[in-house]
């Protein structure tokens, strides 16, 4: 059955007219999420985007190939894939799956991705976290504003990572992100929020706790043994939005550079410092 927003799209193009001699601009791709904390709280037009209308952007960096998380299973590009106008990783039993990052990243902003996470059956979790772009993880911190293990996928976690020995804070929130759902994520230099369809479930103002660095933007669909399979998780759109107090981040990856999660194993994936042209 051909989804419905391919359907509005190409009703879009063939409804394209001539007026005054140009072409009318074609309307925006229709999102899969009806409601968005952006649109609740006035967040206005974001400072990139990416609606993964013509494949996958060349700001969105898959990792590896690679070990996954805590070296099990592996994470391959081969695992990322764009039709119809959405991004999807899959994973497999024996943990073959994706991740990918968004750069440049920033200290402080807003985030929102309308995503879907397809049921699992173990050890497979979708997440969109928030990852130090000078990958010193545990000191640089972890964001994790929409982690989700359970198998029918209706409860999400958020973690956040602080502090040399990696302590967390957590929270959960009841949700069924097998349908299409808006995760949202404000990080002020006074709050942390979380949002989901525009509604708030998890902050935290304990700003000792709060990553010290910039931070760019990843999802992933992690391998935790054993795992039932396959599973898949999907984007549809994100947005990234800098505030005044943002501050950019000065490492990023090269345009269609791999990325890692393991730098000291591939450091010739890691961020560094481009030059002007972004090189």
């Amino acid at each position: 059955m051909v989804r419905m927003s391919v359907l509005l799209r190409t009703v879009a193009s063939a409804c394209a007219v001539l007026v005054a001699g140009q072409v009318a601009p074609v309307p925006a791709d229709p999102s899969e999420c009806a409601t968005t904390a952006a649109e609740r709280y006035g967040w206005g037009e974001p400072t990139r985007r990416s609606d993964f209308s013509d494949g996958l952007p060349a700001d969105w960096h898959p990792y590896g190939p690679e070990p996954g998380h805590a070296k099990e299973g592996v994470r391959t590009p081969e695992a990322i894939s764009v039709a119809d106008g959405a991004a999807t990783i899959t994973a497999t039993r024996d943990g073959t799956t994706g991740a990918m990052s968004w750069h440049p990243g920033q200290r402080f902003g807003r985030w929102e991705a309308c995503v879907r996470s397809e049921a699992a059956s173990g050890g497979l979790n979708a997440l969109l976290l928030l990852w130090p772009v000078a990958e010193d993880f545990p000191v640089g911190g972890e964001i994790d504003w929409m982690e989700i293990t359970s198998d029918d996928r209706r409860e999400t976690s958020f973690f956040l990572h602080y502090g040399a020995d990696n302590d967390q804070d957590h929270g959960s929130v009841r949700h069924d992100s097998t349908q299409w759902s808006a995760y949202a994520l404000e990080w002020t230099p006074d709050k942390i929020t979380a949002f989901v369809n525009g509604e708030e479930w998890y902050s935290n103002t304990d700003t000792g706790k709060f990553p010290p660095r910039p931070m760019n933007m990843t999802m992933q669909l992690d391998y935790f043994p054993p795992a039932g399979g396959p599973a898949a998780m999907h984007m549809d759109w994100a947005m990234q939005w800098a505030l005044p107090e943002s501050e950019p981040a000065e490492l990023s990856l090269a345009p269609g550079d791999p990325a890692t999660g393991q730098p000291d194993d591939f450091p010739d994936r890691a961020p560094r410092r481009l030059s002007p042209t972004g090189t």
